[in-house]
C-alpha cells in the first residue's frame, strides 16, 4: 500500500472525465483512507472530488464523463487527489463545498464539515413534531457552517431563526454561506457561549449539533477528522460538557410548547446512564444516523429541577 501518488502520468495519459474518476478510485483504494465526510466508499469520494472539481453536479447525464479534459482541469484534479491521500485532507475541504439536507454549503478547515442526520428531519420538515405554519423562532446552537440554520430557514420561511457559535471564525463561514442563499433578512448570526448572549429570547425549536466527543476518543481519531477544529469536536473528558449545560438551561429558552432537538452521537449511552430519569426520545432515521434526542418544553421543566443538582 502506498501513500504517494504520482500525478506526472496521469496528466500525461489520462484524457476524460471518466479517466480520472477511476484512477482516483486506484489511488483512494490502494491507500489507507478513512470516509465519513459525505461518502463512505472509495468511488463515491473519487466521484466527489472529480465532480466537484469540474464544477458538475452529482446527478450530470453520464455521456458527460466521456468528455476530455484541458491540462489546467487535469492538474487541478491530480493536485486534489494527491493531497486527499498524501495529507488525508477530506475532499469538502479540498473543493470547499459540502452537501447537507439538498444545500451546497462552503466549507473550509474553520468548521465541521456538514454530515449530521438532522438534516434528515429538516427535510421532513419536524413532522410529526412541530406544525410547520406555527413556527416562528428557531435556534440553532452551535452553528458552524450554518447548513442546520439555513435548512432550517428554507423549511420554514416564516420563522425568524439565530444562529449562534462561540467561534468568530466560524461565524465568518456561517456568513458567506447565509450570504450564499440570500438569507440575510432569515438568518441572524450571534456569537455567543451557548446561551449567554440570547438573555429573554424564547424559540418554538432549538437544534444544536454541539461538540461531543470524549478526550480518549479525540486523540484516537483518523488524521481525516483529526484535521477538523477541534473546538468543534472535543468537549471534555467524557463528550458531555456542553450537552448537561444545554440539557439544563434550554428549558429557559423554550416557548411552552417549544421542542429541543440535539445530537450527541456515540454519548447516548453515557448520556442515559447520567439522566436516568429523562425521558430522551431518541430519533430515527431511513438514511442513517443515530444518537439524536427530542426533549418537549414541558418534559424539560418536570426534569428541571434534577438536571440542575
Amino acid at each position: 500500500m502506498s501513500d504517494i501518488v504520482c500525478t506526472k502520468e496521469a496528466i500525461q495519459e489520462m484524457v476524460t472525465v471518466r479517466d480520472f474518476i477511476r484512477w482516483a478510485v486506484t489511488q483512494f483504494n490502494q491507500s489507507d483512507l478513512v470516509y465519513g465526510h459525505g461518502t463512505d466508499n472509495g468511488w463515491d469520494e473519487a466521484v466527489n472530488l472529480v465532480l466537484t472539481t469540474l464544477h458538475l453536479p452529482p446527478d450530470i447525464d453520464t455521456n458527460v464523463l466521456d468528455a476530455k479534459l484541458v491540462i489546467d482541469e487535469k492538474e487541478l484534479i491530480a493536485q486534489r487527489v494527491k493531497k486527499r491521500v498524501e495529507e488525508r485532507i477530506p475532499v469538502p475541504y479540498l473543493v470547499n463545498e459540502a452537501w447537507f439536507a439538498g444545500l451546497n454549503f462552503y466549507v473550509d478547515e474553520r468548521v465541521l464539515i456538514p454530515r449530521s442526520p438532522i438534516a434528515e428531519l429538516l427535510e421532513d420538515e419536524l413532522s410529526p413534531w412541530v406544525e410547520k405554519n406555527n413556527v416562528q423562532s428557531i435556534l440553532d446552537l452551535c452553528t458552524g457552517s450554518g447548513c442546520i440554520a439555513v435548512s432550517a430557514a428554507f423549511t420554514f420561511p416564516n420563522a425568524r431563526v439565530d444562529a449562534v457559535d462561540i467561534s468568530p471564525s466560524a461565524l465568518e463561514v456561517a456568513k458567506i454561506n447565509v450570504n450564499r442563499f440570500g438569507l440575510e433578512e432569515n438568518v441572524n448570526l450571534i456569537q455567543s457561549d451557548l446561551f449567554t448572549g440570547l438573555v429573554g429570547k424564547k424559540y418554538d425549536i432549538i437544534i444544536s449539533n454541539p461538540p461531543y466527543v470524549s478526550k480518549s476518543e479525540y486523540d484516537s481519531l483518523p488524521r481525516e477528522y483529526a484535521l477538523e477544529p477541534e473546538q468543534a469536536l472535543l468537549c471534555g473528558n467524557d463528550g458531555l460538557d456542553i450537552i448537561r449545560q444545554i440539557l439544563i438551561k434550554a428549558s429557559d429558552h423554550l416557548t411552552p410548547s417549544g421542542i429541543l432537538i440535539v445530537e450527541v452521537g456515540s454519548s447516548q449511552e453515557l448520556l442515559e446512564a447520567e439522566f436516568p430519569n429523562v425521558p430522551f426520545t431518541w430519533l430515527q432515521f431511513d438514511k442513517g444516523g443515530e444518537g439524536v434526542f427530542l426533549l418537549t418544553a414541558d418534559e424539560l421543566k418536570e426534569f428541571h429541577a434534577p438536571l440542575s443538582e
